[in-house]
């Protein structure tokens, strides 16, 4: 069983990584340096430590700059606290993930974690510019390679490595066929992102990354339908796909297993 204090110590980590994540969704889209000081968009006054303090912070300037009275986006209280959520249920669920075993267990925290992380990132960056920034998407296979070859050998599972690897390729060559295909509909920053989704659902399972192949397309098609519905949007128009697949991804990696085993049943396959 997992202790409290580390589902704890995963929230308090989420939310510091949730106060860095909201300086790359804000500089990365327009080029800027990730080490400059912080400083206030309005009046440019230097955000000083204790006004850097995720979340307490922003309550506590009732989200409003202390300087110019500006202000302050609740984006920034949102992501950091829903990375802090986030950090703290991975590691709640990886605990009773029987295929996990040993030193193995901590590093698909980290695996999933910085999944976590890039999904947010990701998700925002595309719903506000239409763009998946390779200063993001490459790194991000890098990362969840690295940690997940890590997490095989903590476990001994190295079947689950090779599955990644196949959800990678099948995920990528399949997004790539559409491109190929539909290069106005598909963009290819959606490839690339194709490939970092298909490796960690396919370690987690075939189920998860099956499920979250196809809740992608569910939930893209959902959301193109109520714009067209409430004509926010026409048949032409393009949407930001990422946020999808990443959603897609998440769904296939926490219920994709009983949603697999759910239809196999009701189809009489199991």
């Amino acid at each position: 069983m997992i202790g409290t204090f580390a589902v704890v110590l995963a929230a308090l980590l989420g939310a510091i990584i949730g106060s860095f994540l909201n300086v790359v969704i804000a500089r990365v889209p327009r080029r800027e340096s990730l080490l400059a000081p912080s400083h206030c968009p309005a009046c440019e006054a230097p955000i000083r430590a204790w006004q850097n303090v995720p979340i307490l912070s922003w309550l506590a300037l009732r989200g409003r700059c202390h300087g110019c009275h500006a202000r302050i986006s609740v984006r920034y209280l949102l992501v950091e606290s829903a990375t802090a959520v986030g950090f703290a249920a991975i590691t709640s669920w990886t605990g009773h993930l029987d295929s996990v075993a040993g030193g193995g267990r901590w590093l698909l925290d980290a695996a999933l974690c910085c999944f976590a992380a890039v999904s947010i990132a990701l998700a925002l960056i595309d719903l506000g510019t239409h763009r998946l920034p390779d200063v993001i998407v490459g790194p991000a296979y890098l990362l969840a390679a690295g940690l997940l070859t890590a997490t095989s050998a903590g476990s001994g599972d190295w079947a689950a490595l090779g599955r990644g690897g196949i959800g990678l390729v099948a995920l990528a060559g399949g997004y790539y066929a559409v491109h190929a295909i539909r290069p106005d509909g598909m963009g290819f920053g959606d490839v690339k992102l194709a490939g970092v989704i298909g490796l960690v659902t396919g370690y987690v399972g075939w189920a998860a990354l099956a499920v979250g192949a196809f809740a992608a397309l569910v939930l893209a098609g959902g959301y193109g339908a109520v714009l067209l519905a409430t004509g926010r949007a026409g048949r032409r128009s393009g949407i930001p796909f990422g946020p999808w697949m990443l959603a897609g991804g998440w769904v296939g990696l926490l219920v994709g297993t009983p949603l697999a085993t759910g239809y196999l049943q009701i189809s009489g396959l199991s």
